[in-house]
């Protein structure tokens, strides 16, 4: 089992077993399954809201304990939240699998996080490597000739 908190404090027990998989594909049609192949978690990974869906089902029994509805969970759910809660749903995903299984999908969520890492490398490396200056500086060169400092035609000055 494992824990994470949402935005409010809330503390959430995290558990991935047959009862939960069952849950989460009922409630919101997402096969847990599917997660060996690799599809799931890229999909879960890009889509918070798919993937606080599935969290929120899988504490469905803990939320209604504490009456917190899909709404009032979501409210709740940004930022770090949303990346403990990640963290928390994979490793609770690995371990509910065969050792076999359990191995392959490791991998997968391995090579994920090292894909994510590369890219937001990259989207860093790119954004140190801008010049705002000399961007500026070429759409004022491109935008010079309609930037208004020309006179007015005649036609838009009312007459006297």
């Amino acid at each position: 089992m494992k824990t994470f908190s949402d935005n409010t404090g809330r503390s959430w027990m995290l558990t991935v077993n047959v009862g939960a998989v069952k849950r989460v594909k009922a409630l919101i049609g997402v096969d847990l399954l599917e997660a060996v192949e690799g599809k799931l978690i890229e999909r879960l990974a890009s889509d918070p809201v798919l993937l606080c869906d599935v969290v929120y089902a899988l504490c469905k029994p803990q939320a209604d304990q504490l009456n917190v509805s899909d709404e009032d969970f979501g409210r709740s759910m940004a930022g770090d939240a949303i990346d403990s809660a990640t963290s928390a749903m994979l490793e609770e995903l690995v371990d509910f699998f065969p050792h076999r299984r359990r191995a392959l999908l490791s991998k997968a969520v391995g090579k994920f996080r090292m894909l994510e890492q590369t890219v937001l490398t990259a989207a860093e490396t790119r954004l140190d490597a801008l010049d705002v200056d000399e961007m500026v500086k070429q759409m004022l060169e491109q935008h010079g000739g309609s930037s208004g400092n020309s006179p007015a035609s005649s036609a838009s000055i009312p007459a006297r």
